[in-house]
């Protein structure tokens, strides 16, 4: 059963998104593609959809947005039913899709201003609107190249932009860092917490845990169709708050302190869980360790949403087995 997530306290605003017992097959007897999931969107917030390549998650989404009709369930944006209303329901939503929108012809700020004057901004708006997003994210050198010469990161930025220069009530962002270069996720991490500030419900679409650790308010983990766990990322990885994680670069893993064993070794890296309450001991073995040579690099960390994430689709794969 999934974890519950903690209650809330005073009064939130009402769900843009909610999503109740959702389930899909894409054939009649074959496993669903989405079994029971229930989730929902806020304004303000983001809500991360966290999963591994074949969990579900763009069934879910394809769903939300029309393209698919759920076998049962119900899907309600900002009020409307969404599967009896689904073009209606479309209108609500922005979306980035995995693959990006070809722009042949168009410059990034042309297709961002061409964009944002579909959705109805006024063109004084959209021209404003459409150079914040490209400074933000850094896109000024190839804000009025031809999209056919830029690269792939830079026509990933640019569907982002795209998307959220005239946002809709819901916001679904389906893989966004796919191509994006390190830098410039940073800034897009923080344009999409900006994009939830301003006040649409963002449902980001991901399985880059450990970076949209820093971007999501709540998350929902799925596996095989199914939710296994939900709540914030504190609320997740709360029972591992009696635990920290040694990391270790060793060509030859040297023989560790009495009872402590590899939680995996992969590639001359090695992962330990120690007690907190060994903390003191271990890095003093893990320095002793070094000054011999024997370990090259040491790292002592609490554990990490990815962490968590890993442990949950584990169990629920041993489970399965």
């Amino acid at each position: 059963m999934p974890s519950a997530p903690p209650q809330s306290h005073g009064s939130a605003p009402p769900p843009v998104l909610e999503v109740t017992d959702l389930v899909k097959r894409y054939r009649r007897r074959s496993a669903p593609a989405n079994d029971g999931i229930t989730l929902t969107a806020r304004p303000g917030r983001v809500l991360g959809v966290l999963g591994h390549n074949g969990a579900g998650k763009t069934t879910l989404v394809n769903q939300i947005v029309g393209l698919l009709r759920p076998d049962s369930g119900t899907i309600s944006l900002a009020g409307v039913d969404a599967i009896a209303h689904p073009a209606r329901a479309r209108e609500l939503v922005s979306v980035q899709a995995q693959a990006n929108v070809p722009i042949t012809g168009l410059t990034p700020r042309a297709a961002i201003e061409l964009v944002g004057r579909i959705r109805g901004g006024g063109k004084r708006e959209v021209r404003s609107r459409a150079s914040d997003l490209l400074e933000a994210l850094d896109l000024g050198a190839w804000a009025d190249t031809p999209a056919q010469k830029v690269s792939g990161g830079v026509a990933r930025l640019t569907a982002f932009c795209m998307t959220v220069v005239r946002p809709g009530a819901l916001v679904i962002l389906d893989e966004p860092t796919n191509d994006v270069d390190p830098a410039r996720r940073r800034l897009l991490w923080d344009a999409i917490r900006a994009t939830a500030a301003e006040g649409a419900a963002v449902l980001l679409v991901t399985h880059n845990v450990r970076e949209a650790e820093r971007a999501v308010d709540e998350l929902i983990v799925l596996d095989r169709g199914r939710t296994i766990a939900a709540g914030t990322p504190a609320h997740l990885t709360a029972h591992l708050s009696d635990q920290l994680l040694l990391e270790l670069d060793s060509s030859a893993l040297p023989p560790l302190p009495a009872g402590l064993d590899p939680l995996s070794s992969n590639s001359g890296r090695t992962t330990v869980a120690v007690p907190t309450s060994r903390s003191a001991e271990v890095v003093d073995w893990a320095q002793s360790a070094q000054a011999r040579g024997t370990i090259e690099r040491f790292a002592l960390t609490p554990p990490s949403l990815e962490d968590a994430y890993l442990e949950l689709v584990g169990a629920e794969s041993e489970a399965a087995a």
